[in-house]
């Protein structure tokens, strides 16, 4: 059964920019400023979206070659072997839920201190139940609404940006002052993380209007995102104390307090509530669909590729989804390790960035034969580029977090034994029940 090609471009940039757009990202923002001795944010940022611009160039063009639901996934097992390929697909897509966990602990911060008498738990279970029964839907809906939160979201984050600058008489101390090469270099690399999850919409690349529109919408959200982040970050940091932003959970809720008082405080209630939305929508349209995909291929169970004959939507892999991200959510809540996640979550795209590199230029060599509408620039420095300094950031975050270091290597380990021991009894399973007429090899099978 095939999905309804409904997406638009306007939808696909709301869906990339919308993950990438969560309240844990402020308190990213402040990390990037802290490494700064002067207002120069700005600076670091701009340069950490360039980096995830040749990421997405990679994607692109991946994305150009195989379109398909299954992402990563069929990426990866083209040029790396399924196995392989199906091992770091599924730990990205279970990692990246993390981010969900990160989003509740900071949502619960936010919602504790201006509703104490409201459990937040309350809260966060209302959000993901009602982003899953929309999903399940239809997709149509959950694009428009992931449209009209994702747009909302981003005006009033500019909106609250420039009345903070308005109360700084739209001057900035020490715009390019970074003290030091080394700072730089530390702020450039939290700087990436602002963009982490950009390239999720390649999933969706079934369910388009155009396949170029996935390409435009990635470079458009980076874009977008880059200017967003550098002016919120940049005048976060100057009406602040950066001391008092650092030590806080909330530093947003102390900026909008600080320039807009008590209605401030709303606001970013609001803001963060719509973070925290987007943050699930656009995580569970693009991992719903991963599921689907692996299911449809038997790297998982038959269950997770069930589609709604009224809606047309993979039912089974959206409550999957949402069972995953409300357990998590839960975890974080009451223990308040939301950092290890967010670092494994952080290492995990790194790592996958890097790997697509290295897809593009092998695919360049085994699909030289396909037909191409987009193709990176300069030959191989792009995507030479991007697996290197990908690589040496993942280096770096597990330098930093031994705990996600240790977590990453148990997840390796339990989904190469899935794969090497669960997978093969699966497809065997289906082989076994096809008619014997029907019975070919899938290319696909190959590897596993």
């Amino acid at each position: 059964m095939k999905f309804k090609k409904v997406l638009t471009l306007r939808t696909v940039v709301a869906t990339s920019a919308g993950l990438t757009l969560a309240s844990a990202t402020f308190v990213a923002a402040v990390q990037v400023a802290s490494f700064l001795a002067g207002d120069s944010a700005w600076l670091a940022i701009l340069i950490a979206g360039v980096l995830c611009l040749g990421a997405g160039m990679c994607f692109s063009e991946l994305n150009d070659i195989l379109p398909s639901a299954a992402g990563i996934r069929l990426y990866f097992g083209r040029a790396f072997g399924d196995r392989f390929a199906l091992t770091v697909s599924l730990l990205y897509m279970l990692v990246i839920m993390g981010v969900v966990g990160a989003e509740s602990f900071i949502l619960a911060s936010i919602l504790n201190y201006v509703v104490p008498a409201v459990d937040s738990l309350v809260w966060i279970v209302v959000m993901l139940v009602a982003v899953t029964l929309m999903n399940i839907r239809g997709i149509r809906i959950a694009g428009a609404f992931q449209d009209i939160i994702t747009y909302g979201l981003m005006v009033s984050v500019m909106v609250l940006s420039f009345i903070g600058l308005d109360k700084l008489n739209y001057h900035i101390e020490a715009p390019l002052v970074t003290g030091g090469t080394a700072g730089l270099f530390s702020a450039v690399a939290v700087g990436v993380f602002l963009f982490v999850g950009f390239e999720w919409v390649t999933p969706l690349a079934e369910e388009v209007t155009d396949s170029r529109v996935i390409s435009k919408g990635m470079f458009i959200a980076v874009g977008l995102l880059s200017i967003i982040y550098s002016l919120f970050t940049v005048v976060m940091a100057a009406t602040v104390p950066r001391s008092e932003l650092a030590g806080s959970p909330i530093p947003q809720l102390l900026f909008a307090r600080s320039v807009m008082g008590e209605a401030g405080v709303v606001w970013i209630v609001v803001i963060s509530l719509a973070a925290s939305i987007t943050t699930f929508n656009a995580g569970l349209l693009s991992v719903s669909r991963f599921f689907y995909a692996a299911a449809r291929e038997h790297a998982l169970p038959a269950v997770f590729s069930k589609v709604s004959m009224r809606y047309l939507t993979p039912w089974v892999s959206i409550l999957a989804v949402f069972v995953v991200g409300l357990t998590l959510s839960v975890l974080i809540l009451f223990t308040g390790k939301y950092l290890v996640l967010v670092n494994m979550a952080a290492a995990a795209e790194c790592i996958v960035y890097s790997l697509a590199g290295i897809a593009v230029l092998i695919l360049r060599k085994k699909m030289a034969y396909r037909e191409r509408q987009f193709t990176i620039p300069m030959g191989p420095v792009i995507p030479v580029l991007t697996t290197i300094v990908f690589a040496l950031l993942a280096v770096g975050v597990f330098i930093q977090d031994y705990y996600a270091a240790l977590w990453v290597a148990v997840g390796l380990g339990i989904l190469w034994w899935y794969v090497n021991r669960v997978v093969p009894v699966l497809k065997e399973k289906h082989r076994a029940s096809r008619p014997a007429s029907r019975r070919r090899p899938r290319p696909d099978d190959k590897d596993s």
